[in-house]
């Protein structure tokens, strides 16, 4: 118990937890299956909750919590610019703005250049969307089905995993490609690019863009071939389509690079962003651009906007960040950690039979686990993500918050994407009871 801890009524709910349950939804659930818990502060790589618990946080909330909890700067960049202005129409410039832009530009890969800001991923693709659609003058859009990219109407569209399915009909002119996963899949991981390029044959020249994760976030931490992306890029190209990164889980040092792509030395047309754009402090999106894209609208319309386009304060948190990433040396840090802990998830999988796999780069990987030594069985399916009830991969991700460790889920894989000051030490402590929670899925197995 700690100064932290509140009262609780009958059913262990604090004041707060049975209003939040009461009067808000509770996202991509059946709501008589939600049971928030309160939150009442943090502090670099750990939380705690109104009950006393500290949380070692492996999974940065979302995938989001780039900076951790207490990334003073970034606060303090914000209230100061609430003070001077906490809001202006986008018709107006403001420093944050223009000098995230640049800092943006500075950062990126290639001729990236120009940004247009929103406050969500969701909305970052949806702006990437419409740009390749009026810069192309063609309409579809080629995803993946093992994917996320938001939950808007056109992101959620062309979103591959199950949630989408809620959805439909969505928007015309999303298609589905497979994706470069050997461990779920009837092909080879370079075999769905032959599958792409058909794809594009067939369609004709009607194709805008291809868009996809660099590397898979929410749907298993998929990390292709090292060839993969730059021959995707080639393919797209080739025939006339433009291709879209979105890097809203993947960028700003998760992958011990400034970006997903830049794993692979690949510059995309439009790249997306959010999530450790802002570290997470405030809601804020962003799609970039290259020169080419960019020039192309001094003479044609850029139909597209929102009242809170370049929000002055989450620019400022935006700037802030990226700045912290630079003076703080994270991106450097989270591939010489993420080495580590690398290493430690390879341990683990030799010592738990109910680890079929562990991948990954940086400070952004995933363990997923199987019913069966023999063959890669997964606990979860699909189908569970629209699903009631709680799986395997739901119990040991439970056991391992009942000691202390936060560590998100998704179908069958454990996200490990811990804020990226986390030291070898936090990394050892997360193992360990990683090391126990394992124990539930081998004893699972058939």
């Amino acid at each position: 118990m700690t100064d932290s801890t509140r009262s609780t009524d009958e059913d262990g709910r604090t004041d707060v937890e049975a209003l939040d349950k009461e009067y808000v939804f509770g996202t991509w659930s059946y709501q008589n299956e939600v049971d928030p818990t309160e939150v009442v502060g943090g502090d670099g790589v750990r939380f705690t909750d109104a009950h006393g618990t500290e949380y070692l946080d492996l999974s940065g909330q979302l995938m989001c919590s780039n900076l951790g909890h207490s990334a003073d700067a970034v606060a303090d960049a914000m209230a100061q610019q609430a003070r001077e202005g906490a809001y202006f129409a986008p018709g107006f410039a403001t420093e944050a703005r223009a000098r995230l832009g640049e800092k943006l530009a500075e950062v990126t890969p290639g001729t990236l250049s120009k940004t247009f800001f929103s406050t969500s991923g969701t909305e970052a693709v949806e702006a990437a969307i419409k740009i390749a659609r009026m810069y192309t003058g063609k309409q579809k859009i080629i995803s993946r089905y093992r994917s996320y990219h938001g939950a808007t109407a056109g992101s959620i569209s062309v979103t591959g995993d199950p949630r989408r399915l809620k959805a439909e009909p969505g928007m015309p002119g999303s298609i589905k490609a497979p994706d470069p996963y050997a461990y779920g899949s009837t092909l080879d991981p370079m075999e769905s690019l032959d599958y792409i390029e058909e794809m594009l044959m067939l369609e004709g020249d009607t194709v805008a863009a291809i868009l996809v994760e660099p590397i898979v976030g929410s749907n298993g931490i998929l990390v292709p071939p090292e060839e993969y992306l730059p021959r995707l890029k080639e393919i797209a190209h080739e025939h006339g389509a433009l291709l879209i990164c979105d890097e809203v889980m993947a960028g700003f040092g998760r992958t011990g690079e400034w970006f997903g792509c830049d794993v692979f030395d690949v510059t995309p047309d439009i790249m997306t962003m959010a999530k450790g754009l802002s570290g997470a402090y405030a809601p804020l999106g962003a799609t970039i651009v290259t020169d080419e894209i960019a020039d192309h609208f001094e003479d044609e319309m850029f139909c597209h906007g929102h009242t809170y386009a370049g929000h002055p304060v989450a620019c400022a948190a935006g700037l802030a960040a990226v700045e912290s990433y630079q003076e703080q040396n994270l991106i450097e840090h989270a591939s010489d950690v993420g080495a580590y802990l690398g290493d430690r998830l390879e341990e683990l999988a030799e010592s738990h039979p109910s680890v079929g796999d562990t991948r990954g780069v940086g400070l952004f990987r995933g363990i997923e686990l199987t019913k069966s030594e023999d063959e890669r069985v997964p606990f979860g399916e699909r189908s569970d993500k629209i699903s009631t009830g709680s799986t395997v991969v739901d119990e040991v991700a439970d056991a391992a918050a009942a000691d202390g460790v936060y560590v998100a889920n998704m179908i069958n894989t454990l996200i490990i994407a811990p804020p990226l000051p986390i030291t070898e030490s936090d990394v050892d402590d997360a193992i360990d009871v990683l090391d126990d929670a394992l124990e539930v899925s081998d004893a699972a197995m058939d």
